[in-house]
């Protein structure tokens, strides 16, 4: 082994490490410098990036061995002493780190530019980000970073007591983000962790059995353990939803998908980068896979769960009105089918944490978006009560629904609780592709009807969900799309039927949406449709159909307030009719390419489907004079740690700068529910609000002060003023917990639903988010290629808490959204990478404006419910509607690739493809 000498940050390290050894590895495992990330180790992501002469590379494709002599700059090195450097406070500034994994790359890519182009222009931020891949931003608040970087040097202003919310106020966990601090899953182990390496099937279905280890281990010295489902305590199953326990962690016999796992080897870190996961003596009976829907409800098809009939999960039923008498009324009636496929989450983070033991409890530091299902899931597998497991989320860098079910959690658990020695897991990109869940695909028949003066009347929808081969979230799917399929519109008569369909694939699960943008896709579709066979404006169709207040959604649920669907397309109005007069004039002259403008609605319930929903937040005073959030709410880029201590600042009515916060230790905080579903601002956000006012009111009755009183921290003393009063209270002077509390007010808060009826009728959730988008895109009608040129986004979210973070939410979704339009597939077995996986880059981002209405929710914080899955929902359809405008040619198979568009034009004129 040579010795390498690299210089780093200016600083000369000597250390002996084999001249191939990637320098992600020396940066991170040898040097322990974790800011620089690994998302890939292919090239692909570009997370690694760092700068090599000024240059940026990829450190995971570049050896040390070639690294003599040069100067290397990793995030940590970027900050000017111990300031932040400017493009790190623009980076703040514009909210341009949002989970943050990818920003350590992003920084130094734009670096490398920034030291030869002070004052970019955006094509060239686009270039020299183009390599780095972000899931989360949506792009366009980095480019804004990049470009404004030159001006900032001023530190962020903190916002008065009372004032936080509706300020663009940065975020509080910003810093680490930018100077390669945060902590992430796999940042976090100690020194002496042993490696687990989950051992997968590389079949959808197949019997096996486990062979002799003694080779095994002989071959590995390193070996200090192998895990299978023998080796479990507990039962051997878990699932997100409650009495639907249907997937091992470890199975047993026989697997049902291509990833599934079978066993697990534990090994000391050296051993990990030899050992081949071929060696490990597994004999496979291979059997035929269902791999479609269609295979699955064969008459002769195989059963993948024998108390599952015909390979059917669940169903989902919505029934209103008589469908006979207003399908009588319909002037225009269309009818269509359409398919879309899975959906990786593709976050730039793979899975990873690692747990150790400490005396009778396991804890589990990971990515998670669900600490306490986590815990519950483990201590069930294990055989251990749940106060026995303490979950301790990292910080995520991406989830999206897609950390939402456990993944690693089990078997470090296992290792360390028998070992008695911490435990790290790191899945590869393929290993997290091919395992983890994936958006539902859809295979959707839709019908709908209109009369002469463009009301609707009636609509049929049947929608199959290719739900994997366990259950995950596929109930919440089934159930949540016929509450949803009728769009944001009054629709006099409805029949919806799902069903979740078990096939021999990865779970799908939750992924931003629920089901909702695929059944978004179909509906939307129909609409444009119809308005054309009604002579109609496609907005205008949608304006006098939007449901208002005091009409009955699907189930029968009258909405009373917060009904802001009119507001979001009245605001597109005047971009619309400018968009169709531009894209008209265009396709007087441009041949082969032409230009379309496209519109869609959107709605979405906040929270769980007519189940108890709750979140517990507690705030509390210490005696040296911080005030402490206890908050459950992961945050996983959405910016539930600041929107949430926002709320609770202005609650209680102290200046947010004297906040800390304890998040999402179970140990420490109380259950703020999963973050999924668009809960976080409107469940978790009323709860935090509960809890300031509580500590409010605790804090006044001790000095009998009025409701109006001003209060104020300076050190511990903390003073209260009602009008020409001031009273002050010195904390250090009052009894104090082990914690050196010393005052506390706790809020919960249940969204108020109730289960639906038979036919499906009843108040699933408390409230809706609404939202409309319109889509300008250019299609090369020739080669099929599509390119989005602008998006403009209307969205009711109650009240804007924090506007900048707003915008981030929906500029993200809508780059999701427009990859589930156009470039994203996942195929089992062969898009297990972020090389054939494609996701948009910088480049696909178009311009988005932002159009935020603010139709205030009584019982959200402040006025304030969600946006994360909203702001995905209505971008595809309004895309391929675009490309309808365009073309004249309807999408029905999702994503719409070039050859897909090119074979529907073709097809269209006639021609064979």
């Amino acid at each position: 082994m040579k010795r390498q000498t690299l210089s780093i940050n200016g600083t000369s390290h000597s250390l002996e490490v084999p001249p191939m050894r990637r320098l992600s590895k020396v940066l991170r495992e040898d040097l322990g410098l974790r800011g620089t990330k690994v998302g890939c180790d292919a090239g692909d992501c570009g997370a690694c990036t760092v700068l090599i002469d000024g240059e940026s590379v990829c450190s995971c494709m570049i050896p040390v061995g070639r690294l003599t002599g040069r100067e290397i700059i990793t995030v940590e090195g970027l900050s000017e002493g111990a300031a932040l450097g400017r493009l790190q406070r623009a980076f703040e500034h514009f909210g341009a780190a949002q989970c943050g994994i990818c920003t350590p790359g992003m920084l130094n890519a734009a670096t490398a530019l920034l030291r030869s182009r002070p004052r970019p222009s955006e094509d060239e931020v686009l270039d020299a980000i183009g390599g780095v891949l972000c899931r989360c931003t949506g792009y366009r608040k980095i480019v804004q970073a990049v470009v404004e970087s030159h001006r900032f040097a001023d530190e962020p202003v903190v916002p008065e007591a009372g004032s936080s919310v509706g300020t663009r106020l940065r975020r509080l966990d910003g810093r680490q983000r930018v100077d390669g601090s945060e902590i992430y899953g796999d940042d976090v182990c100690p020194p002496d962790c042993l490696l687990v390496r989950v051992i997968r099937s590389p079949h959808p279905h197949a019997r096996f059995t486990i062979g002799d280890l003694t080779a095994l281990r002989v071959a590995y010295p390193g070996i200090v353990q192998v895990l299978t489902a023998a080796d479990v305590p507990g039962i051997n199953l878990f699932s997100v939803i409650p009495g639907m326990e249907d997937q091992p962690a470890f199975a047993e016999g026989l697997v049902r998908y291509r990833g599934e796992a079978v066993a697990a080897v534990v090994m000391e870190a050296d051993t990990n980068d030899i050992f081949q996961d071929a060696d490990f003596p597994v004999l496979w009976e291979v059997l035929e896979p269902a791999l479609s829907m269609e295979q699955a409800t064969a008459a002769d098809a195989v059963l993948l769960h024998a108390k599952r009939p015909g390979n059917i999960l669940v169903r989902g039923f919505v029934q209103k009105g008589d469908l006979d008498l207003h399908w009588a009324k319909a002037a225009q009636v269309v009818e269509d089918s359409f398919t879309t496929g899975f959906v990786e989450h593709a976050y730039i983070e793979p899975e990873a944490g690692y747990a150790r033991r400490v005396g009778d409890t396991i804890e589990i530091y990971a990515c998670t978006q669900a600490p306490y299902m986590d815990r519950d899931s483990v201590a069930a597998i294990m055989a251990l009560p749940p106060e026995q497991v303490r979950i301790i989320p990292t910080a995520v860098g991406g989830g999206f629904g897609g950390k939402l079910d456990v993944s690693l959690q089990p078997y470090v658990a296992l290792a360390a609780w028998s070992l008695g020695r911490p435990v790290r897991c790191l899945y590869t990109r393929t290993e997290s592709m091919a395992s983890s869940t994936k958006r539902h695909p859809a295979a959707i028949t839709a019908r709908v009807g209109a009369g002469a003066d463009g009301k609707l009347t009636a609509m049929e929808f049947d929608g199959d969900f290719n739900t994997g081969a366990y259950a995950s979230w596929g109930p919440t799917v089934a159930n949540r799309v016929p509450v949803h399929c009728s769009g944001p519109y009054f629709i006099p008569a409805l029949r919806a039927r799902t069903r979740a369909i078990h096939t021999n694939n990865p779970p799908s699960g939750a992924f931003r949406g629920f089901g909702i943008p695929q059944a978004s896709i179909a509906q939307e579709s129909l609409f444009d449709q119809l308005a054309d066979k009604l002579g109609l404006d496609r907005l205008e169709f949608r304006r006098i159909n939007a449901i208002t207040a005091g009409q009955p959604t699907a189930t029968g649920q009258i909405l009373t307030a917060s009904v802001g669907q009119q507001a979001c397309f009245d605001a597109l109005v005047p971009r619309w009719q400018e968009a169709l007069a531009a894209a008209e004039a265009f396709n007087r002259t441009a041949g082969d390419r032409r230009r379309g403008v496209g519109v869609a609605g959107m709605w979405y319930g906040c929270g769980n489907t007519s189940m108890s929903n709750p979140s517990t937040i507690r705030v509390a005073l210490r005696a040296d004079g911080a005030v402490v959030l206890f908050q459950g709410a992961v945050d996983i880029g959405q910016g539930s740690n600041t929107v949430i201590t926002q709320i609770c600042a202005d609650a209680l009515g102290i200046e947010i700068g004297k906040f800390t916060l304890v998040m999402g230790d179970t140990a420490l905080t109380a259950d703020a529910g999963k973050t999924s579903a668009s809960r976080q601002t409107f469940v978790s956000g009323r709860a935090s609000q509960l809890a300031g006012l509580d500590l409010r009111d605790k804090i006044l009755r001790m000095v009998n002060a009025g409701a109006d009183s001003r209060l104020s921290l300076d050190g511990s003393i903390l003073c209260v003023s009602d009008g020409a009063d001031t009273h002050q209270i010195d904390l250090q002077s009052l009894a104090r917990d082990q914690d050196g509390l010393v005052m506390d007010g706790e809020g919960t808060f249940d969204p108020p639903t109730e289960k639906l009826d038979a036919n499906g009728q009843g108040i699933p959730y408390a409230t809706y988010g609404f939202g409309a988008q319109m889509a300008e895109v250019e299609v090369d009608t020739a080669l099929g290629t599509v390119k989005v040129l602008k998006i403009i986004a209307a969205h009711d979210v109650g009240r804007a808490i924090n506007p900048m973070l707003l915008e981030g939410q929906i500029e993200g979704g809508i780059a999701q959204g427009l990859g589930l339009a156009l470039m994203e597939e996942y195929i089992q077995g062969r898009t297990e990478n972020l090389h054939d996986y494609l996701i948009p880059t910088a480049g696909d981002i178009p311009p988005i404006e932002t159009i935020i209405i603010e139709d205030a929710e009584p019982l959200g914080p402040f006025g304030a419910k969600g946006i994360g899955e909203q702001a995905l929902i209505p971008t595809a359809p309004a895309i391929l509607g675009a490309i309808r405008h365009a073309t004249g040619v309807t999408i029905r198979q999702v994503p719409a690739t070039p050859d897909r568009v090119r074979a529907a034009i073709r097809a269209a004129k006639g021609v064979p493809s």
